[in-house]
């Protein structure tokens, strides 16, 4: 890298402090040029220390800072790095920045101090991946996973996988490279148990998909009822805020309302849906075909029914459509006079009785929601690794590839054709960490960061 970059590394706004970061062969220079202080230059600084100073832009002063020294190679991104520690606040870091941007640094792109820090070896693709999803974590549970996957649990995990591949792979080619050597039954029953056991090992990383996106998006959790059985007070409720629009008027929820809860550490994503019922016009009929789709991707459903009432064969056609899913029939308004008797209520295995409007009752709800989402109804696994969407994508790419190659040596298939699948296998798993890998996938991956990680 020949340029050097420079950014905000901190949440703008009003702060105790703010980070501006500079990184690159003339980090130093730049710091040199705007730090004024009793220590002498940056430059002359040892790595690793921090010293009391100005920084001034054309004879003003514009802040009293801290600034950090990391020479390379022993900074996060390799390079020579300086951190200047100001005064939190949007205006002071935006000028000391452009203080930086004077003096030779150019601004940083999204997430390449990362992305250097990849290029340069400090980090696997893996690694970078989970700076993000560390930043991002909603949850004490992403945030144990995104660590992780930062201390490199994921990494060496796939470089085992990959390592077993490759060895597979240098013994089939040394056979083709030698033809008149025959394989010995052996040897081939070998061959044939470290495939399977490199078919197992992926199988098992691509069990955590599932968690992986659970962990980043929140578990699906769809709220459906026939209209004014009170999801949208239900929706509400369990967010502690008013999300839905709630009134006594059936019909008042359209459109899908969406947002995130945590629940017992586990991130639920909530959505509140149009009421069930034969559609009254357009619009209606589009709030619930929007109900179809949120029901035919949540992993749990909440299916309201309202206790003032009498049992409707919507609420019993309604359950059958749930199918397989995990349903929780949520009887409410308990606080009312009650007209669905308990000998009428459908044949549910998880039932709670709550009123949303006194919150009776909801405590409950949470622990059953809890229990179904522990239970591994929703792909939970126990492995300490859980792969995301790129992941899983390289990985079943991998897993046919190696299926392939594990049946055609099993039948004694021609060892060239085998020795194609494994390599194609093995490129695959390699772009998980970015053994190899794609420009284009390196800038999808590092345009999701913000600008100064």
């Amino acid at each position: 890298m020949e340029d050097t970059i420079a950014a905000i590394s901190t949440s703008l706004g009003a702060g105790g402090i703010a980070i501006v970061r500079v990184s690159g062969p003339n980090a130093l220079n730049v710091a040199d040029a705007a730090f004024c202080s009793c220590h002498g230059k940056p430059s002359q600084f040892p790595t690793h220390s921090i010293r009391y100073g100005r920084i001034a832009q054309n004879g003003e002063i514009l802040d009293q800072v801290m600034l950090a020294v990391f020479r390379a190679p022993h900074s996060y991104t390799t390079e020579d790095t300086v951190e200047i520690n100001c005064h939190g606040g949007a205006l002071t870091a935006q000028r000391i920045l452009s203080c930086c941007l004077q003096y030779g640094a150019r601004l940083a792109e999204p997430g390449e101090f990362t992305k250097r820090a990849f290029l340069n070896g400090r980090i696997d693709l893996t690694q970078a991946e989970a700076v993000m999803d560390l930043i991002s974590a909603r949850t004490q549970r992403a945030q144990v996973f995104a660590a992780h996957a930062l201390e490199g649990h994921l990494f060496r995990r796939v470089e085992a996988l990959r390592e077993k591949v490759a060895n597979i792979l240098a013994h089939i080619e040394a056979y083709i490279d030698f033809p008149e050597e025959d394989i010995q039954p052996a040897t081939r029953q070998k061959l044939g148990t470290d495939l399977g056991e490199s078919v197992s090992l992926l199988r098992e990383l691509l069990s955590t998909a599932r968690e992986g996106r659970i962990l980043r998006d929140g578990i699906p959790v769809a709220i459906v009822g026939r209209p004014n059985v009170g999801k949208s007070s239900l929706m509400n409720a369990l967010l502690g805020r008013d999300r839905s629009i709630v009134t006594p008027v059936p019909g008042t929820t359209r459109d899908s309302v969406e947002d995130t809860v945590t629940i017992n550490g586990f991130p639920i994503r909530l959505t509140d849906t149009a009421g069930y019922r034969k559609a009254r016009g357009a619009v209606e009929s589009e709030g619930i075909k929007r109900m179809f789709n949120v029901l035919a991707q949540a992993d749990v459903v909440l299916h309201v029914l309202d206790t003032s009432r009498l049992l409707s064969p919507l609420d019993l056609e309604l359950t059958r459509l749930c199918g397989s899913k995990e349903i929780i029939h949520v009887y409410n308004k308990t606080d009312l006079p009650g007209k669905l008797k308990p000998q009428t209520a459908l044949n549910d295995i998880h039932r709670v009785y709550v009123s949303a409007l006194s919150g009776i009752g909801l405590e409950s709800l949470r622990t059953l929601i809890r229990k179904i989402i522990s239970s591994g109804a929703v792909g939970f696994t126990d492995l300490d690794v859980a792969i995301n969407e790129r992941h899983a994508y390289e990985l079943s790419q991998a897993l046919v590839l190696l299926i392939n190659a594990e049946e055609g040596q099993s039948i004694g298939k021609d060892l060239a054709l085998v020795s194609q699948h494994l390599r194609l296998g093995l490129d695959a798993i390699a772009r998980v960490t970015g053994k190899t890998v794609d420009e284009d996938i390196l800038d999808r991956i590092f345009n999701t960061f913000c600008i100064g990680k």
